[in-house]
């Protein structure tokens, strides 16, 4: 079949101009790409199933189902009394819910082409589908970057983005968390705003407005591109590159953006309120009064300007620091979040809100992290960098300012390592395709020369075959060592590509693809699958009332929800800090006085997570001093000192200190303990000495298969004598 096959693409060429030859090839190229990055992230689906993975996707899960299940009407006035147990959350107020709509646009769109299709399934391949929609918006936000005819950059990144460890780690099938969509939103939004403010066209900026307002509704990170474009605009009025069309551009994202973001509940009038957003109002007003200092510069004379430019700057600066003194003074300002403080001051959260401190995700990331999450962009996006600044133009400083800031808040923050992949991805295209662009020059100009110079020495060869030699020689060792050069960094650079697709492929396989529902282990017969979370909260749905109340470390609340289908008393939301403390006080505090706090939070059953039978670290004794930090930090009379040696340190065996062995979560984890494998545990790497020990006021209800999950009713109250 190939034989036919090669006329009709020859024919078919040659019915299309060269233009319409490299349009024709280029969208296959970007269409490969879009594929390509949805397959990529399918490893944990044909490796497990069309599973949810980690924890607050649960709830994004549970609320899908809701929206589909009932409407959206319905799903705005939500209010689950089955949360928070007894305050339950106002939901539809409390969520950003463009991740709800985005997965089930999908199962509306699937169901009405005949595809049968269940929310679980929308939920699990949402990730998926809109990293491919993210290899688009990288195409046109890179070539709007690089500008020019040359699509090659946008290509480039296109295909980096599609693979990159530091994006696939929150979009592979099941990771259905507000990033998976916001990533695809924050670049849109991006090329949105830069192609108004190189055209100064109002229905790009009304386009940047409503790409805007689906960032707002699927992500908090929003504040990102609220506080970068003020920024922006600051920095290009300043090295004098202000246009009409900048003023456009920002005008109206600004007024127009700001409206429209107020219609997310859960935003509101935080849009203008909020310290997060007072800078971008504070750039308006500015942007404001700079045009009309311009305006009354080309009607009044110098020195008339100059008095006017003086009252103007003392003047706004009174109003305006008048105005900020009273906002703030009043409360109308609300203050920074402490997410946002951790981002300007890494140990803020450490010393004053140990719950955002406790996520793993919030802590500084590590050297390694860059290597791992970003392979040769860690290279590649540096060089962008430097060949940025040989050419700024509007869209280049954008884009190092982007870069600039990306680079810097995911040193703080190694969650945001999310957002300087894309920003990496762009300058490492700009990067590489400028570094080859230069060496396949010399080979091009090389390759030519060879073939001027076998015409002229078969010219000239009969008249003088020694001149000829010698000009021959001259010219080629002129070229030889930057061809040779070239040659070697092409060949660099396709290794180091192979290498990079090898290292992404990997880590997409191996690190990022598997859930943490469904654990992988390997045995004597090969990889051995551990059910033991699912089997745990099939267990509550099957046999705990359906009024009961479950508590466990917040950690696990939106999966006992979401899978249990009980009663949960905190959650993932971490909304409520008190009540949070309260549950960390009933973990922290021996079983005399958990008991009455158990009894206060109306508790029927107690869950903890414990790997020391099967050596799984990511249990509830090696997070246990942060219940201990958040309970603390409400309560005065308990203290980290209290849990540790007197050498202070955190241990488990004979030398652990009192507190610690009277307290509930130990005694739920460790017991029975001795009777299950001798007292082992597998994820300290000793032997628990402290085991004499039995339970007054709670029973062991069920453990699962691996003692991972282990769940404990509550007494009722012994009756009065």
């Amino acid at each position: 079949m190939s034989q036919p096959l090669r006329p009709s693409l020859a024919r078919l060429t040659s019915l299309l101009t060269p233009a319409q030859q490299e349009l024709l090839l280029r969208s296959t190229v970007l269409a490969l790409t879009a594929v390509l990055a949805f397959v990529v992230r399918l490893f944990s689906v044909l490796r497990y199933e069309a599973v949810i993975h980690e924890f607050d996707p649960y709830f994004n899960y549970r609320a899908t189902r809701v929206l589909v299940e009932k409407g959206l009407y319905e799903f705005w006035n939500w209010f689950d009394d089955t949360s928070w147990y007894p305050l339950g959350r106002d939901v539809g107020g409390t969520v950003y819910a463009g991740t709800m709509y985005s997965a089930a646009l999908l199962f509306w769109v699937c169901r009405a082409l005949g595809f049968p299709i269940d929310v679980r399934n929308a939920c699990v391949f949402t990730s998926p589908l809109w990293a491919s929609l993210t290899t688009l918006a990288m195409y046109n936000f890179t070539n709007e970057i690089a500008g020019g005819c040359d699509k090659t950059p946008g290509l480039l990144a296109a295909a980096l983005v599609s693979i990159v460890p530091g994006y696939i780690s929150r979009s592979v099938a099941g990771s259905f968390d507000n990033e998976c969509v916001a990533i695809f939103a924050l670049i849109q939004t991006f090329y949105l705003f830069l192609k108004a403010v190189n055209t100064g066209s109002l229905l790009w900026a009304l386009a940047c407005c409503l790409g805007y307002l689906y960032m707002v509704a699927c992500w908090g990170g929003y504040i990102f591109i609220i506080n970068l474009i003020p920024i922006y605009v600051i920095v290009m009025v300043s090295m004098g590159r202000y246009s009409h069309r900048l003023y456009v551009a920002y005008s109206v994202v600004y007024v127009l953006g700001t409206l429209l973001s107020m219609q997310i509940r859960f935003v509101g009038f935080q849009a203008v309120q909020s310290s997060e957003h007072m800078s971008a109002a504070a750039v308006f007003v500015l942007l404001q009064l700079y045009c009309l200092a311009r305006w009354v510069q080309s009607l009044v004379p110098e020195r008339t300007f100059r008095e006017f430019l003086r009252l103007l700057v003392i003047g706004s600066a009174a109003a305006l620091g008048l105005v900020a003194l009273v906002a703030t003074g009043t409360g109308y300002i609300v203050p920074w979040t402490g997410r946002f403080y951790t981002l300007l001051d890494p140990t803020y959260a450490t010393k004053h809100i140990p719950i955002i401190a406790s996520v793993s995700e919030h802590q500084p990331t590590a050297w390694a992290s860059y290597f791992f999450d970003l392979h040769m962009l860690t290279v590649l996006a540096p060089l962008g960098l430097y060949y940025c600044f040989t050419a700024l133009s509007d869209t280049v400083v954008f884009a190092v300012l982007y870069f600039a800031c990306a680079v810097y808040f995911s040193g703080v923050m190694v969650r945001l390592m999310l957002v300087l992949a894309p920003a990496a991805c762009a300058m490492g295209a700009i990067g590489a395709t400028s570094l080859l662009r230069s060496f396949m020059t010399d080979v091009k100009g090389a390759m030519q020369e060879s073939r001027m110079w076998n015409g002229h020495a078969a010219v000239s060869a009969a008249v003088s075959p020694s001149t000829s030699a010698s000009l021959g020689s001259s010219i080629r060792s002129g070229r030889r060592l930057r061809v040779e050069i070239a040659a070697v960094t092409i060949l660099g650079a396709l290794l180091l590509t192979g290498s990079y697709v090898r290292h992404s492929t990997w880590a997409t396989s191996e690190a990022y693809s598997s859930p943490s529902i469904v654990l992988l282990g390997h045995g004597p017969e090969g990889r051995i699958v551990i059910d033991d979370f699912r089997e745990a909260y099939y267990w509550l749905g099957s046999n705990a009332a359906e009024d009961a109340k479950i508590a466990s470390w917040w950690d696990y609340g939106y999966q006992i929800a979401g899978m249990g289908f009980r009663t949960t008393i905190v959650d993932n939301n971490t909304w409520n800090f008190s009540h949070i403390a309260t549950v960390g006080a009933l973990l922290n505090q021996p079983e005399e006085r958990a008991y009455p706090i158990a009894r206060m939070l109306d508790v029927d059953y107690v869950l903890v997570i414990f790997g020391g039978v099967l050596g799984y670290a990511s249990d509830d004794i090696n997070k246990f001093l942060w219940p201990v930090r958040i309970a603390g930090s409400v309560d005065p009379n308990i203290r980290e000192s209290q849990y540790l040696t007197r050498r202070g340190e955190y241990r488990l065996d004979g030398e652990a200190a009192p507190a610690m062995r009277e307290s509930l979560m130990y005694k739920l984890c460790y017991y029975r303990l001795r009777d299950i494998n001798g007292g082992v545990d597998r994820v300290r790497g000793h032997k628990i000495p402290h085991l004499d020990f039995s339970l007054q006021h709670f029973e062991e209800a069920f453990s699962s298969e691996r003692f991972i999950v282990r769940i404990y009713r509550v007494k009722p109250p012994r009756n009065r004598e």
